[in-house]
């Protein structure tokens, strides 16, 4: 519909600077691209396209008066539905909440407002963020925009299919086992999943209230990185948060990855991936090589128990934040999220206690190997998008559950905590996109993005586009 959509965010905020587009007309490009194109992939799930001209025209009198704020200001966003927004319905894609509208922003809205930022509408997920295909919505499925038969992943997948088709220039996503970087990779996006603690909850939806992370998704580590600075520091509205110096992530992005010690996790993150996806992230691996990065294989010694252990805390916390309504009102949940719901009724405390000792385990196993190397690079999922329905694939002549392939490489990031950020890095043979990861060290943002910055300067899969 316009070029303008198609430009960064780091091109638009330029351009609005330097009054070469004003907020307004950006803002009617991306609502003229969403009444074009949202039916087929059903990623907003409540425009607002009154809030946006209103927040456009705010944003361009005052850039008009000289008061410029910042590289978000008057850049048109869509909020996952887990997020709450003040007057603007919120539903967590659930039957429960059809008619839910906050009284107040959750924390990350309520900067991005600050920030100047132009609200699009929500964006669709899973129910309650619990599954990682956005198959289940009360709204029904977001659709992949590269294979309309295809998932988006989830369980943020409608801003990933909003992002991927320039629906809007960035949005917002939650992960608790990989809900923004399963999009991300699935479709043709960047995410990035801070640390633990980071950036705040408040004012979103839980799923599990050990593993939640807020984060950002846009086309580029760039994006990602303007898109995450306001975000970050301590909330007194979530006790998790905590008071760490936080880096320019813009400016860090500038540095060499001269030196840099990559470590490659072959076995489980490699081990049950289809062969595409190994071949392209490995492709990657030596784009950074050729940079001046070091690589090496590393070993995490338990790694093959992480993901019981991760299910194991979806199904207690999920229950017990659930446990109010699962007896009550349990037929409004969809079928595959009140089951999920209600077997975390059956697990023994004692599972969820293992779970835990596993998790610190697996911390300091993984904080060993991090004390060898600076970043870990894996593929972001092992399989790429799939059929709306499909249940299993054939990986390496041996039948995996896609529920369980989705999240395999993503959740152990989550029992710990650690910063990812997912790239795009090239497509398998049927067109789909496959997503590379990098991991850091706990609150260092920076250097991943920093790496996944240096990979973007070299390749151009971020720059591509799906036609419908």
């Amino acid at each position: 519909m316009s070029e303008i959509t198609e430009l960064s965010i780091a091109q638009q905020a330029a351009a609005i600077k330097a009054r070469k587009i004003s907020p307004v007309e950006l803002a009617k490009a991306y609502l003229a691209r969403i009444d074009a194109y949202n039916d087929k992939v059903n990623a907003f799930v409540t425009p607002t396209p009154e809030i946006a001209l209103k927040e456009a025209k705010a944003s361009e009198a005052a850039i008009m008066r000289g008061r410029w704020q910042g590289p978000l200001h008057g850049i048109p966003i869509g909020h996952k539905d887990l997020y709450s927004t003040k007057g603007v319905r919120t539903t967590a894609g659930s039957r429960l909440l059809k008619r839910h509208v906050p009284k107040e922003d959750a924390t990350v809205v309520a900067r991005y407002k600050a920030a100047g930022t132009v609200l699009l509408g929500k964006l669709n997920t899973h129910e309650f963020a619990y599954g990682p295909t956005n198959a289940e919505s009360c709204f029904g499925p977001s659709r992949n925009p590269w294979d309309l038969s295809r998932f988006t992943g989830g369980s943020s997948g409608g801003s990933g299919a909003a992002v991927a088709l320039d629906l809007c220039a960035g949005a917002t996503g939650s992960d608790t086992g990989g809900s923004i970087r399963i999009p991300s990779s699935a479709c043709g996006i960047t995410g990035i999943k801070p640390t633990y603690g980071r950036a705040s909850r408040a004012g979103i939806f839980p799923l599990c209230w050990s593993m939640d992370h807020p984060g950002p998704m846009a086309h580029s580590v760039e994006d990602c990185a303007i898109l995450l600075q306001p975000i970050v520091g301590q909330d007194p509205r979530d006790p998790t948060t905590v008071d760490r110096p936080i880096a320019d992530y813009r400016a860090a992005l500038r540095g060499s990855i001269k030196g840099l010690r990559i470590g490659l996790p072959k076995h489980y993150f490699y081990s049950r991936a289809l062969p595409a996806v190994e071949k392209a992230v490995l492709k990657a691996v030596d784009v950074l090589k050729s940079l001046g990065a070091s690589v090496r294989v590393v070993n995490i010694p338990h790694i093959d128990h992480a993901a019981a252990a991760a299910v194991t805390m979806y199904l207690c916390e999920a229950s017990a934040y659930h446990d109010d309504v699962i007896g009550t009102k349990g037929d409004a949940f969809t079928e595959q999220v009140r089951l999920f719901v209600e077997l975390g009724n059956y697990v023994p405390a004692k599972d969820y206690l293992h779970a835990q000792r596993f998790r610190t385990l697996l911390g300091r196993e993984i904080a060993e190997v991090m004390e060898t190397v600076d970043v870990l690079a894996l593929p972001t999922l092992p399989i790429t998008a799939l059929k709306l329905g499909q249940e299993t694939i054939d990986i390496r002549g041996k039948q995996d559950g896609v529920f369980g392939s989705l999240i395999r490489n993503t959740e152990p990031f989550n029992l710990t905590g650690l910063p990812v950020v997912s790239v795009p890095c090239g497509f398998d043979g049927d067109g789909m996109p496959i997503g590379l990861s990098i991991a850091g060290r706990p609150f260092d943002e920076a250097r991943i993005l920093r790496v996944g910055h240096a990979y973007q300067r070299v390749t151009d899969w971020h720059r591509r586009r799906p036609k419908l």
